[in-house]
């Protein structure tokens, strides 16, 4: 049976069940985790295969009585009646679980895949619409995906407003992107050895004319989610770049100033990147020496042998390459030595903890003395205390930023801060 089908089943047992007051009507909408993968690795027929195999699965550990349908690509739907205890229910997702883990035979070679369940539940007795609580269940498979697959949630009215509230949001954030709506602030980077100005880090801000100011913590990871990083990213290297042209044209002691821009996993994997930087640098007629690309750990471990290629392609643009919030992956250590970056960053997590501890002044030392082996330069970010920052310099760290020195800071703040020249 299909969704619609489905939908007209549920109407039915609804009907039935006017007069039997006790009870819920459940709905558990499931979804095959990392099906995609098993259709591009072996092809649609074998895909075909274990969604065939999944529904006899499904069907031999349900109630006769229960509604089994499949609603999507890889998903499908049960419904049953059950009693006032909600235990019941997420038994039979638990149950359901556990033998979706069992791998599939396919070409004498075991598959695995796992199954995201969510549940819906309605008193028999009170007015429901079948599409709704399906929907509803399907809100909370998405839940339970969102928070690591392999898993059950049971909807609650606060998921359907965080899904209207997450759709209006990527509404607005497509319309501010049309609109223009963002800023980019500047946060300054120090030369320990210097106390000078030696760079900023691009940063961007929304001001949405009707939520007023949207922290980038709410809004960078829908657009991660929804790929509006993509424009997004690309009107923040043109803006910062083309600022930091105005800025070097201005002021003399400009010119060695760096304007770090973070790349995003999205961005990182488009396949014009480099033309994309290329052009980017050519239409604001940067000097490609002042401008820094920051990427994530993370970033460069999804793909090793790919991302020393395109490394290696950016660094021919004779631009700067820095690995951010290096050692929270605990990951690169073994390629660290391959990447052609120039500088390592040290999350804030370990610089706000030097304080507390001896180990973590030992990590931090480390780093600093692990990149100076490796040829690169050290930015502490998040120095807050002069505590840190004098840790910091006794490490031979060459760079920081943080709210010691300064916040990110407008245009015009930043402005003026290039033209008085200071030293800290």
């Amino acid at each position: 049976p299909n969704r619609t089908l489905f939908a007209k089943q549920l109407r039915e047992l609804k009907q039935s069940s006017r007069f039997k007051s006790e009870g819920l009507i459940a709905i558990l909408c499931l979804d095959l985790d990392r099906f995609k993968l098993i259709n591009d690795g072996l092809g649609y027929q074998a895909g075909d295969r274990i969604l065939i195999a999944t529904a006899q699965r499904l069907q031999a550990n349900i109630d006769s009585k229960a509604i089994l349908a499949r609603v999507g690509a890889d998903e499908f739907a049960i419904a049953f009646k059950t009693l006032e205890d909600t235990t019941d229910v997420i038994a039979v997702a638990q149950k359901l679980e556990r033998e979706l883990a069992i791998p599939f035979q396919l070409r004498e070679q075991d598959i695995f895949t796992s199954v995201s369940i969510g549940l819906a539940l309605n008193r028999i007795d009170e007015d429901f619409q079948p599409e709704e609580l399906l929907q509803a269940s399907h809100t909370a498979m998405f839940k339970a995906k969102a928070s690591g697959k392999s898993r059950h949630e049971v909807f609650a009215t606060k998921m359907h407003e965080q899904a209207l509230k997450r759709l209006q949001l990527e509404a607005d954030l497509n319309q501010a992107i049309i609109n223009q709506e963002f800023e980019l602030y500047y946060q300054p980077i120090i030369s320990f050895t210097t106390g000078m100005l030696s760079g900023f880090e691009a940063l961007v801000r929304w001001q949405s004319p009707t939520r007023g100011f949207i922290s980038p913590g709410a809004f960078i990871p829908v657009a991660e989610e929804t790929g509006l990083i993509v424009p997004m990213g690309k009107w923040i290297l043109e803006t910062a770049c083309r600022q930091m042209q105005e800025w070097r044209k201005e002021f003399p002691q400009a010119e060695s100033v760096i304007m770090s821009v973070n790349l995003s996993s999205r961005q990182f994997a488009q396949p014009d990147l480099v033309a994309q930087i290329k052009e980017a640098l050519s239409t604001t007629e940067l000097n490609p020496g002042n401008l820094k690309l920051e990427i994530t750990e993370s970033m460069v471990m999804n793909d090793v042998k790919n991302t020393i290629v395109l490394l290696n392609q950016l660094k021919e643009l004779n631009i700067k390459i820095s690995l951010d919030d290096f050692g929270t992956g605990f990951s690169s250590f073994s390629y660290l030595h391959r990447f052609p970056t120039d500088t390592l960053k040290i999350d804030r997590s370990f610089v706000v903890n030097m304080s507390q501890g001896v180990k973590t002044r030992e990590i931090v030392s480390t780093i600093v003395i692990l990149a100076h082996k490796l040829g690169m330069d050290v930015i502490a970010e998040g120095i807050e205390t002069e505590s840190e920052n004098e840790i910091l310099q006794n490490f031979d760290c060459e760079y920081g930023q943080g709210y010691l020195f300064a916040t990110p800071l407008s245009k015009l703040d930043a402005t003026h801060l290039l033209a008085q020249n200071k030293t800290w």
